[in-house]
């Protein structure tokens, strides 16, 4: 059964605001995935903790944004709208979505 998202709006604004507001964070993991991509043996480990810091930085802004807006809310509403607004970054940017659950 289809069932409205009651958050989706809201959601898809914030997250557009977070595209817009940290694009330089975006590409900077997309060049980090591509430079480990890339690395020699050797370099493959730095280049992977590189990518990860930058994953991780996301994720606790997304995280921030999340939890500032469910402190608005009263109980019950805010564990709802948290736990969309995870599923809506999972689906809409899968690697901050890895570990926004647990943040």
């Amino acid at each position: 059964m289809f069932r409205r998202r009651r958050f989706g709006e809201l959601i898809s604004k914030q997250l557009d605001l977070f595209e817009r507001e940290h694009a330089h964070l975006i590409e900077a993991c997309s060049e980090a995935e591509r430079a480990y991509d890339r690395a020699d043996r050797e370099e493959a480990e730095e280049r992977y903790g590189d990518y990860v810091d930058l994953v991780e930085t996301g994720t606790e802004l997304l995280a921030e944004v999340r939890d500032a807006f469910k402190l608005t809310l009263e109980e019950h509403t805010g564990e709802e709208y948290e736990a969309e607004f995870n599923r809506a970054v999972v689906r809409r940017l899968p690697r901050f979505g890895l570990e926004i659950e647990n943040r």
